[in-house]
């Protein structure tokens, strides 16, 4: 590549010194040719009026005595009377030769000038620069001829000299231009490669030379088109990963969900038949049996209010209302809620109080959602004679509150998916509970809509906490993400 791109450059080099060449040639031939012709017209002038002087006031000159002066003046030579009648010429016969009073040169020598003019000889066919000037007396002039072929060679050693002179000036430009014609070629060379490299998808390449000429310029450009095609391709590759993400939390969704409401509706349809078939009138039955239908039924009113919840926190139209609440006054509510389940459970229930001044900017109803959640949780997983603490620490700009419990514990492979929908980390335990899997889900959007931070411990055995930060104040609060940070251990 490097070769084709060095040839074609050296090749354009070569076209134009060639074309500058030629024009010089013209140019320089035409102008030496004037100057020559210029000069040398002098020189036959000043010949001319020498000659005059020789020849005097003589009606007819001397035939030899022209032949001789024309051999000295190294021209031919012409004496024409003022009416143009030829007197006497030293290469023809003047008898035979025409009037000359209408040539140019002599037109202007008649009139007590010098004349001239280049033009072929109607005598002996041949291209002569004719240099006339009058004879004293002014009834002649002599005109002297010289041939244009002895011209043209002189200018053609002329041409010659310049042309060398001009090749030799070439010379260096030739190698300079080779020079620079190596160094744009292996620079193309380096341009083209990192351009295919790119079309190939290899958007990591990068060009080293970055200097600040135009080479470099386009060397940093390019750079920066493969950092913004690589960031383009990562985003693109992420929000891919993303949305196969997103779509198999939907198809776990619509199974989970299928699964959870199929549970309790084929619960519910298979004992109103039992009952429709006649264990309703059975006093040993019914009750039961409706009470079984109940239980269902209220389990399928909690899983479609925690749906909506969900989908009202995840698609931001749940509104809050951010006010400041004493972080005591939230814990206790929360406890007197909790405490007679906690008390059916034979669990005790204790309320850890921050400092009575312990503030946090937050929605009341949402916070009360996400510690009864918790509580609820931790009732459910702490056997009989357990104990469950809630309660709150003040951080800095954030309080954060705690629910603590001596349960079962949490394995540890199964803290990082703890808060996605509908998973359980006992399945048939949490079922049997009432549990609708999507309690710790719902926590996570809400501390996430307070711009809280959710924390994680758990042993198995030993028990877990569940913590999450409120902010003070509405300086530090923010909208949330969907996705809120949570450490586990």
């Amino acid at each position: 590549m490097t070769g084709r791109i060095f040839l074609k450059l050296i090749a354009g080099v070569f076209c134009l010194l060639l074309l500058a060449l030629v024009t010089v040639d013209y140019f320089a031939t035409n102008v030496a040719k004037d100057n020559y012709i210029q000069n040398l017209t002098g020189q036959l002038a000043d010949k001319g009026r020498m000659l005059a002087l020789s020849l005097g006031a003589e009606e007819t000159p001397d035939a030899q005595q022209v032949r001789r002066m024309a051999q000295a003046a190294g021209g031919r030579i012409t004496v024409i009377h003022a009416d143009g009648k030829v007197l006497v010429d030293s290469e023809a016969d003047a008898a035979g030769m025409e009037n000359h009073r209408t040539r140019p040169e002599l037109v202007q020598a008649f009139r007590g000038g010098m004349g001239s003019d280049v033009r072929q000889s109607a005598t002996i066919g041949v291209s002569f620069l004719y240099v006339a000037v009058p004879v004293a007396g002014g009834q002649s002039a002599i005109r002297i001829a010289f041939p244009l072929a002895e011209i043209n060679r002189q200018v053609s050693r002329i041409r010659g000299k310049i042309l060398v002179s001009t090749a030799l000036a070439f010379l260096p430009a030739i190698l300079i231009a080779a020079m620079l014609a190596r160094f744009i070629s292996r620079r193309f060379a380096t341009i083209m490669a990192h351009a295919g490299e790119l079309a190939r998808g290899n958007f990591r390449a990068r060009l080293a030379e970055t200097d600040s000429s135009e080479f470099g310029q386009l060397a940093q450009t390019l750079n920066e088109t493969a950092e913004n095609l690589q960031q383009t391709v990562a985003q693109l590759q992420h929000e891919h990963a993303e949305l196969e993400k997103l779509e198999r939390i939907r198809k776990d969704f619509v199974i989970n969900v299928s699964h959870e409401l199929r549970t309790p509706l084929a619960s519910i349809q298979g004992y109103t038949e039992t009952l429709i078939d006649g264990a309703l009138a059975d006093p040993a039955y019914n009750m039961r049996f409706l009470g079984i239908i109940r239980h269902n039924a209220e389990r399928l009113a909690r899983l479609t209010e925690d749906l909506l919840t969900l989908s009202r926190v995840e698609q931001k139209r749940q509104k809050f209302e951010f006010e400041t609440h004493l972080a005591n006054a939230l814990i206790h509510d929360a406890f007197e809620m909790m405490r007679p389940i906690a008390e059916k459970n034979r669990l005790e229930l204790i309320e850890e109080r921050a400092p009575e001044d312990t503030v946090v900017c937050c929605d009341s109803e949402a916070v009360s959602q996400i510690l009864s959640n918790l509580m609820e949780n931790a009732i459910k997983y702490t056997p009989a004679g357990g104990r469950i603490s809630v309660g709150a620490l003040a951080q800095g700009a954030m309080v954060e509150f705690f629910v603590r419990d001596t349960g079962i514990g949490i394995p540890e492979e199964d803290l990082p998916r703890l808060f996605e929908r509908f998973y359980r980390v006992d399945k048939a335990r949490s079922r049997e509970l009432g549990g609708t899997g999507l309690g710790l889900s719902i926590v996570k959007h809400l501390v996430a809509a307070h711009q809280g931070v959710m924390r994680v411990e758990s042993r198995v055995p030993g028990g877990s906490t569940f913590a999450f930060t409120l902010p003070v104040n509405h300086a530090t609060l923010g909208q949330g993400t969907l996705n809120p940070e949570f450490t586990a251990s």
